[in-house]
């Protein structure tokens, strides 16, 4: 689905409440402009050079942002474009540390969260910032740790960085404009958006993206030695300042290997999460999870179950299941907001809409046990809040006369309640910095000290602030389920 202008807004407040507002303003202007050169953010964002380069790195650093190099008239050119998904995810931290905690340990779950604080570290770096944590500089917590971070890069939750500034080809459609298509053919690729193209790019090699080099190896060709880190303290999160927001990360001498959460497994764990209903489902979905090569995918893989001809392969209809859950979130929206009737008769229209097929009102009023009346007063609610379509068809009868018929573009609704709850995301968010703004004298003031009044502040304060992050993640939960799913 398409980013909408709620959509755009809701993401920089998350990058306004994580980064400040100068990276916000570069961080919005790649989400309206597209990719954009270093030049021509610098004019779009009225900002000072150094600004913009800081904001930049920061935005890189942390994967909200792809640098990447394109072919122009006056030579190859790096541009940059934000990266959307990556920047939602960043409210999903505490779900993907919950993910570890239960498919790994405690451990691993400590080790993964110092990856999503700083965005991005080498091998080397976590393990002195698990020194740190343990106060303690033994073999023994050296070992753990890079046992732990063995464990999570084999469980695919840690993926080796993108290229820096990978290559953007022509897209196919311009490479090979002779060579014949299929129809279906051509719709896959030019529905295919610059951003998939330039992450598709930058993705390592599934034979090194999950690779962990020893000490015996630094000399493979593939990648160099990562023990030019810098030396830089993990406890103090990473500064380019010294760097050419021009100049291709990494290209010193020797190549550092960097790595990071890989979201796009915490998504598909998340997602299997969503419809696992049965046990047997869940052990299923789990053992064909590495069979799937992407999040948003129409079949699980294949799992052989022991019947009594031998191995029976069967796959799982994830995308019915995503559809059906869909399904059940937009009427439960029509339920509470329009009532019983409303939802008996969206339901109906529902049902019949990968038919294509329109109702008319007298037939809706029938099906649906509804008056007529009342169906039409319905009708034209939901009309008006665009949740369904209408037509006015005119009968040549003896008398001149229109018939009104109605129906659910699925496609349209489905992107209408996905822009609707960006909005009431960025809202709440928004409320939620509001009342920290409002307390800031209570949070300020130790615990033992509140008394009276300022008790009561606090105590208000806690329950609305929990109440707001419960409402939050599951809001998150149904913007995962249309947007990501």
């Amino acid at each position: 689905m398409t980013v909408t202008n709620n959509g755009i807004q809701y993401a920089v407040q998350i990058i306004t409440k994580h980064f400040g507002k100068p990276v916000a303003k570069v961080c919005e202007t790649l989400l309206k402009s597209g990719p954009l050169n270093l030049g021509d953010l610098i004019r779009s964002t009225a900002l000072t050079p150094q600004q913009v380069k800081n904001s930049l790195l920061i935005l890189v650093q942390h994967n909200c942002v792809q640098p990447f190099t394109q072919e122009s008239k006056t030579g190859l050119k790096v541009q940059y474009i934000a990266v959307y998904d990556n920047i939602l995810h960043r409210l999903r931290f505490a779900k993907f540390l919950a993910v570890v905690a239960q498919e790994l340990d405690d451990d691993c779950k400590q080790l993964l969260a110092g990856l999503l604080e700083h965005g991005r570290l080498t091998q080397q770096q976590l393990m002195d910032r698990a020194n740190q944590k343990s106060k303690s500089n033994s073999s023994q917590v050296q070992n753990a740790a890079q046992d732990n971070f063995v464990r999570l890069v084999t469980a695919r939750f840690v993926e080796r960085c993108p290229a820096p500034e990978p290559l953007l080809e022509e897209a196919p459609e311009q490479e090979r404009p002779k060579k014949p298509r299929t129809k279906p053919a051509k719709m896959a690729q030019v529905s295919e958006t610059i951003e998939q193209r330039v992450l598709a790019a930058a993705r390592p090699m599934e034979a090194i993206r999950f690779l962990i080099m020893t000490d015996a190896e630094t000399d493979d060709p593939l990648q160099k030695s990562e023990n030019n880190s810098s030396g830089m303290s993990v406890g103090v999160k990473r500064k380019f300042d010294d760097l050419d927001i021009g100049e291709e990360h990494g290209s010193n001498d020797k190549e550092v290997i960097l790595w990071r959460a890989n979201f796009e497994q915490f998504i598909c764990c998340l997602r299997h999460k969503a419809y696992e209903a049965a046990v047997e489902l869940r052990a299923m979905l789990k053992a064909t999870r590495t069979a799937e090569t992407k999040v948003k995918t129409d079949y699980s893989g294949a799992y052989e179950d022991e019947g009594e001809d031998g191995d029976v392969p069967y796959s799982v209809a994830l995308k019915k299941i995503i559809e059906l859950l869909q399904n059940d979130e937009v009427e439960l929206i029509v339920l509470k907001r329009y009532g019983k009737d409303a939802y008996s008769i969206f339901r109906l229209l529902t049902m019949q809409s990968n038919a294509g097929r329109f109702f008319e009102t007298d037939m809706i009023s029938k099906e649906a046990f509804v008056d007529k009346n009342e169906a039409l007063k319905i009708l034209y609610k939901l009309w008006k809040d665009d949740y369904v379509h209408m037509e006015k068809l005119s009968l040549t009868t003896a008398k001149q006369s229109q018939v009104m018929v109605w129906k659910v573009h699925k496609s349209i609704v489905w992107e209408h309640v996905l822009d609707e709850m960006y909005h009431a995301a960025y809202n709440l968010v928004k409320r939620y910095d509001h009342e920290r703004e409002e307390n800031k004298e209570v949070t300020n003031t130790p615990k033992e000290k509140r008394v009276g009044e300022l008790e009561k502040k606090a105590n208000r304060f806690l329950g609305v602030r929990k109440i707001m992050a419960l409402s939050l993640m599951k809001l998150d939960d149904a913007l995962m389920l249309f947007h990501d799913f």
